[in-house]
C-alpha cells in the first residue's frame, strides 16, 4: 500500500534518507546543541544557565588556550613540512616505470598508516621510557651516555617526538595521494618536454609540479584539519599530562580536559567553536595563498 502511493521519482528519497537521518541525529545537532552549550555554563547536572557569549569573552583572554594553540601549531609544522616533502619525493621516484617492486615499496610506506595513534603513543612512551626505555639502554651500550636521560622532561624534545610520530603515521598517506595526482599527468606531456630537451629536473619543476599544485592544496588544508586536532599521540605519550610545563598540551587535549575533567562543558564547547574558527581561517590563508602562486606560476 505504501508502494502504491509513492510516486517512481520518489523513490531515490527512500534511498538518501538513511544517510540525512543519520547526518541529522549524529552530526548536525550535536553540532547545534554544542553552540547552545557554549552560551551556557553547565556542569553537567542540572539545566544549562545560559550567559550569552561571556565563556567566548573567556576564550579570548585564556592563556592556557594560547599556549595549547602554540604547541599544536609547533608540532603540526614540524612534521608537515618533512612529511609533505618526503612524500612527494617518494612518489615521484614511485611513480618512475624503471622502479621495480613499486607496489611492495607503497605497501610498506603506507602501513604506519593503519597503525592506530594511540598504539603508536604508547609504544613510543615505552622505549623513550627515563627507567626502562630501550633507547636509553641502546644508548649507554654505545657508550654515547653513562645515566638514563629523562626524555620525557624535555619540552622541545617532545615536542620533536610527538612531530616525528606524526610524520611517521601520515607520510606514506601522503605519498599515495601525490602518486594519484602524478598518474593524473599525461605522460604525453612529459615525453614532449624531454623530447624537447628539456632535463628531468626542469620537467618535474616546470610541468610536474605546477599540475600537482590542487593535490598540494587538498594536502595543506587536510593536514591543517587534521593538524588542529592532534589528540591520540600527544594523550597517550604523556598519560594525559600535557607535560613537561604543558610542551605538549594540544587544543584538544585541552578541550578534553576542560569538558570532561573539569566538568567545564559550556566553556568546552566554546573551545571547540574556537579552534573551529581557527581552522577555517587557516585552510582559507592557505588556499588563497596557493592559489596565487599557481596563477603566478602559469601566468
Amino acid at each position: 500500500m505504501f508502494s502504491k502511493g509513492l510516486k517512481k521519482e520518489h523513490y531515490g528519497y527512500l534511498f538518501i534518507a538513511p544517510f540525512f537521518i543519520i547526518f541529522i541525529v549524529f552530526g548536525l545537532y550535536p553540532i547545534v546543541y554544542s553552540f547552545y552549550l557554549s552560551l551556557s555554563s553547565w556542569d553537567g547536572f542540572g539545566s544549562p544557565e545560559i550567559i550569552g557569549f561571556a565563556n567566548y569573552k573567556r576564550l579570548i583572554g585564556d592563556y592556557m588556550f594560547y599556549k595549547a594553540l602554540f604547541n599544536t601549531l609547533f608540532i603540526w609544522v614540524i612534521s608537515v613540512i618533512p612529511q609533505l616533502t618526503v612524500s612527494l619525493i617518494l612518489a615521484v621516484i614511485l611513480h618512475e616505470k624503471f622502479i621495480k617492486g613499486k607496489s611492495l615499496f607503497r605497501a610498506i610506506f603506507f602501513f604506519p598508516n593503519i597503525v592506530t595513534a594511540a598504539s603508536l603513543g604508547l609504544l613510543v612512551g615505552l622505549i623513550f621510557s627515563w627507567q626502562s626505555g630501550s633507547f636509553n639502554e641502546l644508548l649507554i651500550n654505545l657508550g654515547i651516555i653513562s645515566d638514563p636521560v629523562n626524555w620525557p622532561d624535555k619540552p622541545y624534545f617532545m615536542r620533536l617526538l610527538i612531530s616525528s610520530i606524526l610524520f611517521w603515521q601520515y607520510f606514506g598517506y601522503s605519498m599515495i595521494i601525490y602518486i594519484a595526482g602524478l598518474q593524473g599527468i599525461s605522460r604525453d606531456l612529459l615525453e614532449a618536454a624531454e623530447i624537447d630537451g628539456a632535463s628531468k629536473v626542469q620537467v618535474f619543476f616546470k610541468i610536474t609540479l605546477p599540475l600537482l599544485k590542487p593535490i598540494m592544496i587538498f594536502q595543506v588544508i587536510t593536514s591543517i584539519i587534521g593538524g588542529m586536532q592532534i589528540f591520540d599521540q600527544p594523550y597517550t605519550l604523556t598519560n594525559g599530562s600535557g607535560n613537561p610545563d604543558n610542551a605538549t598540551l594540544t587544543s584538544v587535549m585541552y578541550l578534553y580536559k576542560t569538558a570532561f575533567t573539569r566538568y567545564q562543558y559550556g566553556y568546552g564547547s566554546a573551545i571547540a567553536f574556537g579552534l573551529f574558527i581557527i581552522i577555517v581561517i587557516f585552510s582559507i590563508i592557505s588556499f588563497v595563498v596557493m592559489n596565487r602562486k599557481t596563477k603566478g606560476a602559469q601566468g
